[in-house]
């Protein structure tokens, strides 16, 4: 079993002022590590619009390197604009993952879009910064990854990772909606693509982790890590209805892969749960795992799934 050792929560939206865009929610972080800080990417929310719709937003803050929970600056406006009339992604980015490439940094970012008899649809788009991740343009107005006969809802929650000259991108894959108490609901499973140029992605169609709790589990944030001869995937995963309390709310999972495509889930290592009591005692979700000075950290949403923040833990040991 690993351990974690909780640090505490590293940023909350509601304290950045000035930004009538980033109001709440710091989701699903993603790191990019330079000399003196690291940047974390994530997804924010402004209020909701006079008919309780909310759009979503992706934004970056600074933090100081040798010490995290200090935010050296947050970005003055969004990475992306909202997509244009009719795009996939015209309501919406949430949520994101960075990845140097050269003299560029990539973001493969999930774009949403309201649909009516479901309450939305999402597909993955990518965009590329040439000023080291300050700003982002997008590669087309259209996604690099979407609907398929063999995944035909949902492709969302991209974690971007090149291992070698080898692009692997895990999302996750809608398999069906379901109505819950008179509400469609999805469920969505964890899936990889792979890429040799990071555009023209070939997916592997099937499902990468078994479910658990129930058939129904939701998945999500697919996060995977090369330590020590094998790869290490952390994620998150929920019930399929009442998920939005402690009880069926998201919990943290792991498995372990010695060829990226055939993983053995073991939520027993995961090494983090709730806490007792604060910020994270409903839920832990959207592990991002990254090496910061012989450290391996994580930074993870708690309750209601990132509304007030995300924080750290760091490893006590290494990942074997």
């Amino acid at each position: 079993m690993f351990v974690w050792k909780k640090r505490g929560k590293v940023f909350t939206p509601q304290e950045v002022e000035g930004r009538s865009w980033l109001k709440e929610f710091a989701q699903a972080p993603a790191t990019l590590v330079f000399d003196d800080f690291v940047r974390v990417y994530f997804s924010c929310r402004p209020p909701a619009d006079a008919n309780g719709q909310y759009v979503s937003y992706s934004a970056w803050v600074d933090l100081d390197r040798k010490d995290l929970f200090k935010v050296l600056r947050v970005s003055e406006a969004p990475i992306l604009a909202l997509g244009g009339l009719g795009a996939f992604d015209e309501f919406g980015t949430y949520p994101v993952s960075v990845i140097r490439a050269g003299d560029e940094v990539r973001a493969y970012y999930a774009g949403w879009t309201r649909c009516e008899s479901v309450p939305f649809d999402v597909a993955i788009g990518c965009a590329v910064s040439h000023d080291q991740g300050k700003t982002f343009t997008r590669l087309g107005r259209g996604p690099v990854l979407g609907r398929s006969p063999q995944e035909p809802f949902v492709l969302s929650g991209p974690k971007i990772r090149r291992f070698n000259d080898l692009w692997c991108l895990w999302y996750i894959a809608g398999r069906k909606w379901k109505r819950v108490a008179g509400k469609p609901e999805p469920v969505y499973k964890i899936r990889m693509a792979t890429s040799r140029d990071g555009i023209r992605w070939t997916p592997l169609n099937k499902d990468l982790i078994e479910s658990r709790i129930e058939e129904d589990e939701a998945q999500a944030s697919p996060d995977v890590f090369y330590a020590n001869g094998k790869y290490h995937m952390f994620f998150c995963y929920r019930y399929s209805s009442d998920y939005r309390g402690k009880a069926h709310g998201y919990r943290i999972g792991y498995a372990s892969s010695s060829n990226l495509t055939d993983w053995v889930r073991d939520d027993a290592k995961a090494g983090i749960d709730v806490s007792d009591q604060g910020w994270d005692a409903e839920m832990v979700s959207y592990p991002h795992v990254f090496e910061l000075d012989g450290k391996t950290c994580l930074f993870y949403l708690g309750d209601q799934v990132g509304r007030h923040g995300f924080g750290l833990a760091e490893l006590d040991g290494t990942l074997a």
